[in-house]
């Protein structure tokens, strides 16, 4: 019996420019996890903490997309899930974070808050630019640009919570921020689980697909 089945794609070969714009991006991120760290416990800034756990996170998958770049579409759509489901879970430890903040009713350092607020914008608009090509590549590439595009929003919004909390005097500003910043990472994380996982059924359907063809022959 003949068969019309389509032959599985090859993997896709490297881009060096992607690859490039991550390992600019990978060492931008690790930079400023570390400065916000320091940063957010001398401010008392939940989010400046949030914003540094997003950055050591955004850090991990942009090693982790480096390590599986020219794999199969099914590959890195897996290690896209995964990363969806990171983005996720940070949105729901920093709402975790801001609940503690509040309970403990300590206002933020609003000057040091802004400056790294700042410092931090700078960069990821950097990244951003960087990764702005590969924003409509499969959910691998798509999940690095939603990184950050998320970070750099979530830096402007960072930025006005300093100015919220110097004008104000109040740590609620520091605290709806952080809550952005988690809606953010919830949202991100949804949409990279959905369409990773829509990759991976299309690379396992056209998978079988081969399967059967081979048999049949």
């Amino acid at each position: 019996m003949a068969c019309t089945c389509s032959h599985e794609p090859a993997p896709m070969k490297p881009n060096s420019k992607f690859r490039t714009a991550l390992w600019i991006a990978l060492w931008i991120n690790i930079a400023m996890f570390f400065v916000e760290m320091i940063g957010g416990a001398y401010a008392h800034s939940s989010a400046l903490w949030a914003d540094a756990l997003d950055f050591f996170g955004d850090a991990v998958n942009y090693g982790v997309s480096l390590a599986v770049l020219g794999a199969s579409l099914y590959w890195r759509a897996t290690v896209a899930l995964i990363k969806g489901i990171v983005m996720a879970t940070f949105g729901l430890v920093v709402i975790a974070k801001v609940i503690y903040a509040y309970s403990l009713g300590i206002p933020p350092e609003a000057i040091t808050m802004g400056a790294i607020g700042i410092l931090a914008l700078i960069a990821n608009v950097v990244c951003a630019v960087v990764l702005y090509t590969f924003r409509d590549g499969d959910s691998n590439m798509k999940s690095v640009w939603l990184c950050s595009r998320n970070d750099a929003i979530g830096n402007i919004a960072v930025i006005c919570a300093a100015i919220g909390v110097f004008g104000t005097g109040s740590m609620l500003p520091d605290l709806i921020v952080a809550t952005i910043m988690a809606v953010l990472g919830l949202t991100g994380g949804y949409q990279v689980i959905k369409q990773s996982l829509k990759e991976r059924q299309s690379e396992l359907a056209k998978q079988n697909l081969e399967q059967t063809c081979g048999e049949s022959k």
